[in-house]
């Protein structure tokens, strides 16, 4: 064998070995760099005493691995612990009832004190039987009402609002909920980008600063029945509520 070709054959081997050692190893750091990245997912559905009532009206109770939720008027039940960046996962299920239902996810929420007591406020993504079919959507509670999509009377984004990447509110997100069934929630919520998922449809993708933080609470919107004779049958389930905290 001639013997400078030995030698060339033995310097690329060593530069192949060499460049995979480096390609290992950037793979490893990846790896720890995302497990750093991403903290235990916690399940809030376990035990209430992860929740707080800041309300004088509305009940919850767990029932199996379900939290059930009946109120006379628009309540939130909300978590104890405030987060940032998370990806926020739940499944709901609404009433077959003839009087009005609807209910809602606030993440980044806030809580403040009125004449009334204390209110949950903040991003909520929106849970809605309705015809307007606009579950999925993000609102406003309790300030700017609905960002995305737009409302013709009942929008009122500002300086906060940063940037909507689907401004047109399309047939695929009026058709993401399915009536009847358990419908499964994604928020996923990174500095100023938030996405909400709904069965797996991207039904809101917007940019806004108005919060960076706060308390996880999930809706009823009150029911006259259960006002007028305790009829239950407006009862909104959730389960399956996890979420996984990022750390940018």
């Amino acid at each position: 064998m001639n013997k400078n070709y030995a030698n060339k054959s033995s310097s690329s081997l060593v530069n192949i070995n060499l460049l995979m050692i480096s390609l290992i190893s950037i793979l490893i750091g990846a790896c720890a760099i995302s497990a750093k990245s991403v903290k235990q997912a916690e399940l809030l559905s376990r035990d209430l005493a992860l929740w707080q009532n800041v309300y004088d009206y509305g009940e919850v109770k767990l029932v199996g691995s379900e939290l059930h939720l009946i109120s006379s008027k628009n309540w939130f039940l909300i978590t104890n612990k405030r987060y940032t960046d998370f990806i926020l996962e739940a499944e709901v299920k609404m009433p077959n009832v003839s009087e009005y239902t609807n209910s809602g996810i606030i993440f980044r929420g806030q809580v403040k004190t009125t004449s009334e007591g204390q209110q949950a406020y903040g991003y909520q993504a929106e849970v809605d039987p309705s015809m307007r079919r606009w579950s999925g959507g993000l609102y406003d509670q309790g300030r700017r009402q609905w960002l995305h999509p737009i409302h013709k009377t009942r929008s009122f984004s500002d300086a906060d609002f940063k940037q909507n990447y689907l401004p047109e509110w399309l047939e695929v997100q009026s058709n993401a909920y399915k009536q009847q069934q358990w419908n499964s929630y994604r928020i996923v919520a990174k500095g100023s980008d938030i996405k909400i998922y709904l069965n797996d449809v991207l039904t809101t993708h917007v940019s806004d600063v108005k919060d960076a933080e706060g308390y996880i609470g999930i809706q009823h919107h009150g029911s006259q029945s259960f006002v007028k004779s305790g009829d239950r049958t407006n009862t909104i389930r959730f389960r399956n509520i996890s979420i996984t905290e990022l750390q940018l």
